[in-house]
């Protein structure tokens, strides 16, 4: 979905002048439609998460019909699972190797994951600070991946991966989803757990699995 410059201000509640400025000036994501700016839906997400502002709940997703359920983050990580001690000295080293051991199914390339992904963090880091980084790819029909999952990696060495706040990074949440909405829906699911300090502290003190799938299901639990 495209927005115009108001529709994101709105969603980000600032003033329009404000978008502006951050597009000319803080790497804000748009593009120009008959002398008018245009911000992709998905992209201002990433952007406004990368950036821990607040935004408006109808920026993650669009509301769903009643009948159909959003999937939980916590679903997703038990789907992908916990790994830990991941090596590699670099973002690409790094990236390769949760290609090699991501649960995808036998039809989706892994080269093609590594490359998508890697691409997506050549256009702008995900590291979003905190030691911690998400990555993924930046359109989710690419892989035709059928149901979501959230992979969270320890990596056995913190390496630079030229986040917001200029910290290493060691922890990473690699998100693969099938469609935008769910990988919005699902982002901003991690992206509130990790502002969450209770979970914060898991996170660093990588306890037992079941430990760790419990604090992130309550962390991200959508609110009622």
């Amino acid at each position: 979905m495209q927005m115009t410059v108001k529709d994101a201000a709105q969603a980000l509640k600032v003033a329009d002048k404000t978008i502006y400025r951050w597009i000319q000036g803080a790497g804000l994501p748009a593009y120009r439609v008959a002398g008018q700016y245009r911000i992709n839906r998905a992209m201002l997400f990433e952007w406004a998460s990368g950036k821990r502002l607040n935004f408006s709940s109808n920026l993650a997703a669009e509301d769903p019909p009643a009948d159909a359920a959003l999937p939980t983050a916590a679903d997703a990580l038990r789907a992908g699972g916990i790994h830990r001690g991941l090596r590699g000295a670099t973002v690409e080293d790094v990236l390769r190797e949760v290609s090699r051991i991501a649960a995808i199914p036998e039809n989706i390339d892994r080269d093609l994951l590594f490359h998508t992904m890697l691409a997506r963090e050549n256009l702008q880091s995900t590291g979003v600070g905190d030691g911690v980084a998400i990555p993924h790819v930046r359109n989710p029909a690419v892989l035709e991946v059928s149901s979501p999952l959230a992979m969270l990696c320890s990596l056995a060495e913190p390496i630079e991966f030229h986040a917001l706040d200029g910290k290493r990074v060691d922890r990473l949440f690699v998100l693969l989803t099938p469609t935008v909405r769910i990988h919005l829906h699902l982002l901003s699911r991690i992206s509130f757990a990790l502002r969450e300090p209770a979970f914060k502290a898991v996170l660093r003190a990588m306890p037992g699995d079941e430990a760790i799938y419990g604090a992130f299901a309550a962390a991200t639990a959508d609110p009622s």
